[in-house]
């Protein structure tokens, strides 16, 4: 499994403008809502115990990964989708869910355009379908560091991420 630093100093590598990241702020989340209510359409039945939503597996599987990850930036990602997989499960008994979801999700995904545009990069998951999951996780390390929390990752990445994009952008030429 690739560390933090490297899957982080990689996302930021096409995140560095402030608009794209700003977009970002918009979009992730508003994707994120749309596919966990999709997936809390989907039940398990566990017998007697009743169902649980493929939702709430995959949003325990993701934290599991996220701490892996970094525990301290796991903690506000479970702050984070602790809510969005409630409300998803709320939402997901209305009759127009499956709607809701595909008009969020579309919604979603023009921010990230919209700001890739001010980036002019390509998003992160193109050569790297695991970048989707590091996301959020990219999102909550803004956050941090905002708040003057985790400045040696940031101090870490932001080089990194900078030589990484040079390299793309020499590519480009």
């Amino acid at each position: 499994m690739k560390s933090a630093v490297e899957q982080l100093s990689t996302y930021k590598s096409v995140h560095l403008n402030p608009r794209n990241i700003r977009t970002h702020f918009v979009g992730i989340p508003l994707i994120i809502w749309s596919a966990f209510l999709l997936l809390a359409t989907i039940r398990i039945p566990l017998g007697s115990a009743g169902d649980v939503s493929l939702g709430v597996i995959l949003g325990a599987g993701v934290l599991v990964y996220y701490f892996r990850l970094h525990a301290k930036l796991a903690i506000g990602l479970a702050l984070f989708i602790t809510p969005v997989v409630y409300s998803t499960e709320l939402v997901a008994s209305s009759p127009n869910a499956f709607w809701l979801a595909i008009s969020v999700f579309i919604v979603g995904w023009v921010f990230q355009l919209i700001g890739h545009q001010y980036e002019k990069a390509k998003p992160a998951f193109v050569d790297d379908l695991n970048q989707l999951l590091i996301g959020p996780f990219f999102l909550m390390a803004e956050v941090y560091f905002l708040l003057g929390l985790e400045k040696e990752l940031d101090a870490e990445i932001t080089p990194i991420a900078i030589e990484k994009r040079r390299a793309l952008d020499s590519k480009k030429v």
